[in-house]
């Protein structure tokens, strides 16, 4: 802070600190008047709305367990069904609303191109909700 002296070679050097403490008043009396209108400004307005009793559905897609074994065979929720059966059924799971889910587990031996061909064929009926199922490592 600068307080006057009467060493008159630095009366007339300018002044370069600024006096804080009337801005910080402001500023407080600012933050006084912000508190004390800020509730005033909330308008309500009263309304009897109308009561609605609406329930959300929550209907969950079915979920077909489709499965490859080792020897490349196919079960269908764990009934054997061929390859054209596959088919046939994914094209009817695919019309359906919703559309349900299909979990997909290939045994670990199997050869990758039976699993290529199941993809195709659900991606082909129309099938868009297609889920991998694997089996943890340390069973």
């Amino acid at each position: 802070m600068a307080f006057a002296s009467f060493d008159s070679s630095r009366a007339s050097a300018p002044m370069a600190e600024i006096n804080m403490v009337p801005l910080i008043d402001v500023m407080l009396v600012l933050l006084v008047i912000f508190i004390v209108t800020a509730p005033l400004l909330t308008n309500t307005v009263k309304l009897d709305l109308p009561k609605a009793d609406a329930s959300a559905t929550n209907t969950k897609p079915d979920k077909i367990e489709f499965a490859i074994d080792a020897n490349g065979n196919l079960y269908w929720n764990n009934e054997p069904v061929g390859r054209d059966d596959a088919a046939t059924r994914f094209a009817e799971a695919a019309s359906r609303q919703p559309q349900p889910e299909l979990h997909l587990r290939a045994d670990r031996s199997v050869a990758y191109h039976h699993v290529a061909e199941t993809l195709a064929a659900a991606s082909k009926a129309g099938l868009s909700k297609i889920g991998f199922i694997s089996a943890r490592h340390d069973q």
